[in-house]
């Protein structure tokens, strides 16, 4: 990534959207059983499909 830019690692292209997966694909921490976890975002490669990044949308959960 260079000047805040995103480019893909797998073939060099630099268009990308974003994905939601929560419900049961929720992450969830590891130490407290009956927290809901948070969904999480990915950053994905509109030319190939390679995920960029990966984000859960609720940090605070894991604290």
């Amino acid at each position: 990534m260079e000047n805040g830019k995103l480019t893909c690692k797998s073939c060099g292209g630099d268009s990308f959207g974003k994905g939601k997966l929560d419900g049961y694909a929720a992450l969830q921490p590891v130490d407290k059983i009956f927290s809901s976890g948070s969904p999480i975002i990915c950053t994905v490669c509109l030319n190939c499909g390679e995920i960029a990044s990966i984000k859960a949308t609720k940090p605070h959960k894991f604290k």
